[in-house]
């Protein structure tokens, strides 16, 4: 074994001193410097540029004013929580059963003369109707529920962001939720006789009493990137309740009163007919995503610009020697390439990290602290969420910019790898902005943007599929991992290329 040290230590010696001169190479060329630092110009600029013109303004009942703070679920989440709830108090065990005979509803579509409001017949697919059980009517308290939903069947919720999907039905559904102790159980039934269940959550530090009953809500038809006016309606029947023999309440929980602080706006409502109970609301309990205010990863919107020097850095630096010329196409000399490929890639990736983190370290707080001055709503941002934004973006920076270098490795030609990256990473993010094509953000070097993502994407919220919208379709790790993949699959086929 000590025949291969010598070796091993040369190599090593051979690779610290690579690294010592590709470092000195970076900083003898002034423009490198320069444009590592205008990339960090450009994007907090563009970032403090966007939260200082940010202002939210909203309608209460005491007229036009600042935005209210986010409501918060009980994990931290900003949610929604706004429905008509028909429902009795349950103190201890208990159950209610309820028949959704039928769901209708009512949307607001675009305009199609302008002026003249577009309302039409229908739900929109998360539309909710179903029973629920809740601590109390205050909003954001924990919750369990079992609904039918506008398009996608029988659904168990619970405190906002969880959701277990029943049965794929769409016509009339029996509905059943118990409460035992702190565990709540929701089934479902074509009949009213064989039983499913679809799920059973545990809601911790439940009291003895809670409010138990049938509710009716429907989230806000998207376009125009923002959510129009929708309702649900729901006809229950063949209505029983265990544990509970009080007279039915009725509350429009959450709704907002127009300027003149009187009016509800978009008000809902129950009808009795006979031993049926049909019940109308507008709104949802769950997520707010957008609802929920200005994200952090706002603050990076101009990343992408930012991203464009450091590309052309780093392919630049890969055709460079000793600092002569910064578009030289020639391959390396000496008689280790992938050594000294190796060295650079590690020297830029470095580099292009601090850049980054410098970059995201100084926009992402100051761009939150100067919406927060100009009294806009935040959506919530835990310690750890935002050290993964900030630590994430330059984390992609780095891999965008070994991207790069192993591109112009590859080609041996700065302009066609500049030209190359821009169009692997910055452009598929720009489509993405405007909404077109953001399954890119799955297959490109750009899903790594993903990590910047504040506010999570949950599956049972739907929303614009733009990045201004909050949508990514990758979780963060999973979309840096593609960019790593990426960069470090160019760089291998480069070394590969470069000793063959």
């Amino acid at each position: 074994m000590s025949s291969f040290t010598p070796h091993r230590t040369s190599r090593r010696a051979g690779f610290s001193a690579s690294l010592r001169t590709e470092w000195a190479t970076f900083l003898s060329v002034r423009g490198w410097v320069l444009a590592m630092a205008a990339s960090v110009l450009v994007t907090v600029s563009l970032g403090l540029l966007i939260a200082g013109g940010a202002r939210s303004t909203c309608v209460t009942g005491k007229g036009e004013g600042t935005c209210p703070a986010p409501l918060v679920g009980p994990d931290g989440t900003a949610v929604s929580d706004k429905y008509y709830f028909v429902h009795q108090p349950l103190t201890g065990n208990g159950s209610i059963t309820a028949r959704v005979s039928d769901m209708t509803g009512q949307i607001r579509l675009p305009d199609a003369v302008p002026g003249v409001r577009n309302v039409q017949e229908g739900v929109v697919p998360w539309a909710k109707a179903g029973l629920l059980v809740r601590q109390s009517l205050k909003q954001g308290t924990p919750y369990a529920a079992v609904m039918l939903t506008g398009a996608h069947g029988v659904r168990m919720q619970h405190n906002y962001i969880h959701d277990v999907a029943g049965g794929p039905h769409n016509g009339p559904q029996w509905l059943r939720l118990t409460r035992s102790g702190d565990t709540i159980t929701g089934y479902e039934s074509d009949d009213g006789k064989t039983w499913t269940e679809v799920s059973t959550v545990k809601l911790a530090g439940l009291p003895e009493t809670l409010e138990i009953g049938l509710f009716a809500t429907s989230p806000g038809a998207s376009w125009d990137m923002a959510q129009a006016f929708a309702q649900a309606t729901a006809t229950f029947d063949q209505i029983t309740v265990q544990g509970a023999n009080g007279s039915w309440r009725r509350d429009d929980v959450g709704v907002v009163l127009e300027s003149d602080g009187k009016t509800p706006h978009h008000p809902g409502g129950v009808v009795e007919s006979g031993d049926k109970l049909i019940v109308t609301g507008g709104g949802d309990i769950g997520p707010a995503t957008v609802e929920g205010g200005l994200r952090a990863d706002l603050m990076l919107i101009g990343g992408a610009l930012g991203l464009i020097p450091v590309l052309v850095v780093a392919a630049t630096f890969v055709t460079a020697q000793g600092g002569r010329g910064l578009f030289r196409t020639g391959p390396p000399a000496g008689p280790h390439p992938e050594r000294l490929l190796a060295a650079k890639a590690a020297v830029m990736g470095a580099v292009a990290f601090v850049t980054g983190l410098v970059t995201s370290a100084v926009v992402v707080p100051a761009g939150l602290a100067l919406l927060r001055a100009n009294d806009n709503p935040i959506q919530p941002l835990t310690l750890g969420t935002g050290l993964r934004v900030i630590v994430g973006y330059a984390a992609l920076t780095a891999a965008a910019a070994v991207l790069a270098l192993g591109l112009a490795a590859l080609v041996k030609r700065a302009v066609i790898a500049i030209g190359l990256a821009i169009a692997l990473v910055v452009v598929p993010y720009f489509l993405a902005i405007a909404g077109l094509a953001p399954w890119l953000l799955m297959i490109t070097p750009a899903a790594g943007f993903a990590i910047t993502q504040s506010v999570p994407t949950f599956a049972h919220v739907d929303v614009q599929q733009s990045l201004l919208g909050g949508y990514y379709p990758l979780p963060p790790w999973a979309g840096l991992a593609v960019a790593c993949g990426y960069a470090a699959i160019t760089l291998a086929a480069a070394s590969v290329r470069r000793t063959a």
